[in-house]
């Protein structure tokens, strides 16, 4: 067959070559060593936190080697597009500090000189490729129907042989170019297919940089290249554009490692330098049905989705700080060793990743974003948590807004010490946080171990006790007297050693003027809490506990 004659006949719109593309976007001038990688979603629904997590991974591997991170955006499945789903994926990644350095920036705006960064404004670049590829021998229109195809399908499960568009179920591979021209000419649908050169019995080789030496068979499937509309499959759009883009490093999820063989020949047969593939495991979680481990679930698992972390609250310093932990397993120890320091200064490797699936652990998160917010000021807690609220919480958002030095002391309560407090995981968590501070109590966690007539005593008696002017450090001496007054033990220990010869010890005693302010056994510091309440407010509090208890 020509090839140059069915090229012209399949593609003569077509007037450029690949070499005018490779012109048209250059090497980038970067240091040697430097790695461009680029994060690739399809805008067809939310930001899965496993896309989150590839993003971050891909964006610390350039970072760390002064190179380039770019997004771009794999649209050619129109039919399960979304709705702003490009501008979806941008706020995603923007929500949790993941800086874009080339790619789409909404659904129309981009940056960079290597764009267009949406697949479906490439289809000249894809058509002209595969122009190349037809005449060079590489490239054959197909024009089975779905029923042919099922066909073919039925056949091979009969017989046991795998599946798919290969050797002598390939029908179109042998069409001669007058048979071609006249299915042309008659107007019939077709795609256009790789002429797969794999054998079956050859294998491929190949480095990843997280799951090490990888083997496995060649390619011989005579895969879809561009489909009836002229748009590309992902198989070939993400070789070309890898190339093109400049893509030293693709890191992806490893469900696509049995694509690799598929990707790796079109690379050769377009001639193109290969990048080097890092498969990320897929992130996850303790099955509690099961006691096993499964992936994080769209359906299942409400932390599947990146919103989820935006709208509960969680400080993007935080969840990056335990995406490191859970990328790289020295991470851990390295911020033991340097507290202080920057993320950015810690030696990330990809070939540090879990070759198995990391476990996601929201405790673990919860205990990294509490450690994290309680370094903060009462300033910056106020500030972080009106803008969370100003969009997930308005009436609570007008609360703080009408009584901002209020809530800025109520967030200073055991900040800014050795041990401060840690109460506070997610900006979500400061609503029921700081309750009690705006509403008087409705339900109370009194102790089981007194009675109504003990906690009614203890009250009347801390009324005449309290002194407004008295100090931190005044405060609970003057408790502790007046509880062994009553018939408690000034510690706990003297109690434990002895209880029968006490009501119970000064801990029973606080407990009840705690819970009488606040109607929570567990709060921060009491004495910080009066003095925030105020002493008119303190006082009403006693009262109406007291009136209760009666």
């Amino acid at each position: 067959m020509d090839n140059k004659k069915l090229a012209e006949l399949l593609f003569a719109h077509i007037t450029k070559s690949g070499e005018d593309f490779i012109i048209k976007y250059p090497k980038r001038n970067l240091p040697e060593g430097a790695k461009v990688t680029r994060f690739a979603p399809s805008p067809t629904g939310f930001l899965h936190i496993g896309g989150l997590f590839a993003a971050f991974v891909s964006e610390r591997a350039a970072r760390k080697t002064d190179g380039v991170f770019f997004l771009r955006i794999e649209d050619t499945d129109k039919k399960r597009e979304v709705e702003n789903g490009v501008t979806g994926i941008v706020q995603g990644l923007q929500n949790f500090g993941i800086r874009i350095d080339e790619g789409m920036l909404t659904e129309t705006e981009s940056l960079g000189d290597y764009g267009p960064y949406t697949q479906s404004q490439r289809k000249e670049i894809y058509q002209t490729f595969c122009k190349e590829l037809v005449e060079k021998g590489y490239a054959y229109p197909c024009f089975c129907t779905a029923e042919e195809l099922d066909e073919i399908r039925k056949k091979q499960e009969e017989n046991k042989l795998n599946p798919g568009y290969y050797g002598e179920f390939a029908k179109c591979r042998d069409l001669t170019y007058e048979e071609i021209e006249e299915k042309v000419k008659a107007g019939m649908p077709y795609v256009l297919r790789l002429k797969s050169p794999g054998s079956p019995d050859a294998r491929i080789k190949f480095c990843d940089e997280i799951k090490g030496e990888i083997e496995m068979p060649e390619n011989i499937q005579d895969i879809v290249l561009l489909k009836t509309d002229g748009i590309p499959t992902y198989h070939f759009a993400h070789a070309i554009d890898d190339h093109i883009m400049g893509t030293t490093d693709v890191i992806r999820g490893d469900e696509w490692i049995s694509s690799a063989p598929i990707h790796l020949q079109l690379f050769d047969i377009l001639g193109f330098e290969k990048p080097r593939f890092a498969h990320i495991s897929p992130i996850m979680k303790e099955d509690e049905e099961t006691g096993g481990k499964r992936k994080l679930s769209k359906r299942k698992d409400p932390e599947a989705a990146v919103t989820y972390y935006h709208e509960v609250g969680y400080p993007k310093e935080a969840v990056l700080e335990y995406l490191l932990t859970i990328a790289n397993s020295n991470y851990e120890e390295w911020r033991m060793a340097n507290p202080d320091a920057d993320s950015d200064d810690f030696d990330f490797k990809l070939s540090n990743m879990s070759k198995a699936g990391a476990l996601f652990d929201l405790m673990k998160l919860n205990d990294i974003s509490k450690n994290y917010i309680s370094t903060l000021t009462k300033e910056d807690v106020y500030e972080r948590t009106l803008d969370w609220a100003e969009a997930f919480c308005p009436e609570f958002a007008n609360l703080l807004k009408e009584k901002k030095d209020y809530a800025v002391r109520i967030f200073g309560i055991e900040r800014g010490n050795e041990k401060p407090r840690k109460d506070i995981a997610k900006w979500q968590d400061t609503v029921s946080y700081t309750k009690y501070f705006f509403e008087v109590p409705t339900q109370y966690e009194w102790p089981e171990n007194l009675s109504n007539a003990d906690m009614t005593e203890i009250l009347n008696t801390y009324k005449d006790v309290y002194s407004k002017d008295e100090t931190a450090e005044e405060w609970f001496p003057k408790v502790r007297d007046m509880a062994e007054s009553l018939g408690y033990a000034k510690a706990p220990k003297m109690y434990k050693k002895d209880p029968d010869s006490f009501k119970g010890h000064v801990g029973d005693v606080a407990s009840v003027i705690r819970v009488a302010v606040t109607g929570r056994k567990n709060t921060p510091d009491l004495y910080e809490i009066i003095n925030t309440l105020g002493y008119d407010e303190f006082l009403a509090r006693i009262d109406k506990a007291i009136e209760l208890l009666k």
